[in-house]
């Protein structure tokens, strides 16, 4: 399986069509080299990574992101309460307010997963 469908799940395809429309050749970088070469390497789980993109993605400000992320990471193996200390954890080093940002992005997203039935 791609590691965007693993990541990405039912937002597959529009996440796809979105970044094609903003740009295909830096689609095409996302793609091939992120996803398909560093997402992809052995050594760090897919769990693991994602975690790591959360906290990163915290760091940057980055809340659209962080949104697909964070499902990423449950939809790959990692708990609610780990992605809670995920987040918990990038306050210390990253700051507060985009902690905080984060950690409403993950409310609204299980709030969404419990009303689909996730």
């Amino acid at each position: 399986m791609s590691i965007r469908k693993a990541i990405w799940g039912d937002n597959f395809e529009a996440i796809e069509q979105n970044l094609r429309e903003v740009d295909p050749d830096l689609y095409a970088y996302i793609r091939d080299f992120a996803y398909e070469e560093v997402l992809a390497r052995p050594g760090l789980d897919l769990k693991t990574r994602e975690l790591l993109a959360i906290t990163s993605l915290i760091a940057l400000g980055a809340p659209k992101e962080i949104a697909t992320h964070l499902e990423g990471a449950l939809r790959n193996g990692a708990t609610e309460q780990e992605v809670r200390e995920t987040i918990i954890q990038s306050a210390l080093f990253v700051g507060f307010p985009n902690a905080l940002g984060a950690m409403k992005t993950f409310h609204a997203l299980l709030r969404k997963r419990q009303a689909t039935g996730e």
